[in-house]
């Protein structure tokens, strides 16, 4: 036997019969040769990982815009974060850990510049709208690898497209992730809104605390704890409702007071503004883009180009091109 082939025995020996098993994989587009070390799944979350769009997380918003100091999370902790989490729920429920892993390394890919703040742009200028978990996808499927995409499997796909949004994942190890992603955002964006002095500990909802835990850890541990107690066994990731309850109530907290709240109002209409003329600007110069950009406009339109150029971009590189095309450059000496 093969070391794959071992792998994928020791699945039927021990992970749960509710769990997604490798050699059973509905498979990928276009057929690959088995690798003869990885699992489908292990080899797509090595696709992931070593893709481009991946490396450009660490330069990609979470909630604070160029935060000052060196510990407020990126998009990429927070993906880190989630794949630690989702990881734990599928190790302790006995699922595939490995699927579980690619999805959640995978679930973000598809993040504009600057956040949500981004999204909610493009999603303005769009036809269609604009999603970031349908984006996600869009980025393995067509983006990566000079259009070609990376390949992944029907399962990792699923899980990335429903990771958030009304559509569920169609195995349980996508649903781990959609808890994870959840878990993780609620509680890292709580420690950083603290650590900006944007929340004081004192004005925390009492009732919710008490109930997960008067720490980052404790809620976290809380959240995890009860999830892996309440699906044990079960063919459904779920919570109890007592946790379930103070969990919801904790984040109508931070969307009052963090995420719809107007402290950072300047900053979100710069950064829509900056969009914005990037858009236009693409939008009449085509061929201002990178040749891959320029191919896919003749495929789906200038305007889905754009899109996919734009929500590719970092922070950083969308606003030095909003400076080169827009800004005046000094007047030379006389």
């Amino acid at each position: 036997m093969t070391v794959r082939e071992q792998t994928e025995a020791n699945e039927y020996l021990l992970l749960s019969p509710y769990a997604a098993h490798a050699a059973e994989s509905a498979g990928r587009q276009t057929p690959l040769s088995p690798c003869d070390l990885r699992t489908v799944y292990q080899r797509d979350r090595d696709r992931i990982i070593h893709c481009k769009a991946f490396r450009r997380l660490k330069f990609k918003t979470q909630v604070f815009l160029s935060p000052e100091g060196d510990h407020y999370r990126t998009r990429l902790t927070h993906t880190l974060e989630v794949a630690q989490v989702a990881r734990t729920l599928a190790r302790s429920l006995r699922l595939n850990e490995d699927l579980t892993e690619a999805i959640a390394l995978g679930h973000d890919l598809g993040h504009t510049p600057f956040g949500h703040i981004g999204e909610r742009t493009l999603d303005h200028l769009l036809e269609d709208g604009f999603r970031h978990n349908e984006q996600s996808l869009r980025v393995v499927d067509c983006l990566e690898r000079d259009g070609h995409g990376l390949n992944l499997t029907a399962e990792v796909r699923n899980g990335i497209l429903c990771h958030s949004g009304p559509r569920l994942p169609e195995t349980l190890e996508g649903e781990c992730v959609r808890r994870a992603d959840r878990i993780a955002y609620l509680n890292h964006d709580l420690d950083d809104a603290l650590r900006a002095g944007i929340l004081k500990p004192f004005e925390l909802p009492g009732d919710c605390l008490r109930v997960l835990g008067q720490t980052h850890g404790e809620r976290i541990n809380t959240m995890i704890t009860d999830i892996i107690q309440e699906s044990a066994g079960r063919p459904a990731i779920q919570m109890s409702s007592r946790v379930q309850g103070a969990m919801d109530g904790l984040r109508e907290f931070m969307f009052e007071r963090v995420y719809r709240d107007g402290w950072r109002d300047p900053e979100e209409a710069r950064c829509d503004t900056l969009l914005r003329h990037l858009f236009e600007y693409y939008c009449a110069h085509p061929v201002e883009m990178p040749e891959e950009f320029v191919m896919i406009g003749y495929r789906d339109g200038i305007e889905r180009s754009v899109a996919d150029f734009l929500s590719c971009m970092t922070d950083r590189y969308a606003t030095r091109a909003f400076s080169r095309l827009f800004m005046p450059s000094a007047f030379p000496a006389f």
